[in-house]
């Protein structure tokens, strides 16, 4: 891609299609501030990790194994809030022991895509140096 500069002071411009040209920065900012409060919590990226690697439910023991720098108040504040937002449905089994299982809804599908997305560009570009 070939870049423009306007001033030495200033980044450089790219000649590139904008998905977003016309809309007011400030007004997705608004829009995107729920999400980005969610997603940016200590533990809620690391808790979509397992689910972009099975289409099968996860179970509540299989996060406490996977994060364990993470309380177990934590993870359950997380999971709740992340089932709130819409993103997990929690199932619960009225066995003994108890078994609850997380799996994601359409809506979590579409988020852990775009997971993987970050992850595939963070992979390609902590190979590279520029």
């Amino acid at each position: 891609m070939e870049t423009k500069r306007r001033e030495a002071n200033q980044l450089p411009m790219y000649d590139i299609e904008c998905n977003f040209k016309g809309y007011d920065p400030a007004t997705l900012m608004l829009e995107t501030a729920k999400l980005r409060k969610l997603i940016t919590k200590r533990g809620t990226l690391e808790m979509l990790v397992p689910l972009c690697c099975t289409s099968e439910a996860v179970r509540h023991k299989e996060f406490r194994m996977l994060l364990k720098g993470f309380s177990s108040k934590t993870l359950a504040l997380r999971l709740k809030e992340l089932e709130k937002g819409g993103i997990l449905r929690r199932q619960a089994y009225n066995e003994i022991p108890p078994r609850v299982e997380y799996q994601l809804t359409p809506k979590g599908q579409e988020l852990v895509e775009a997971v993987i997305n970050l992850i595939q560009w963070m992979r390609k570009w902590s190979r590279s140096k520029s």
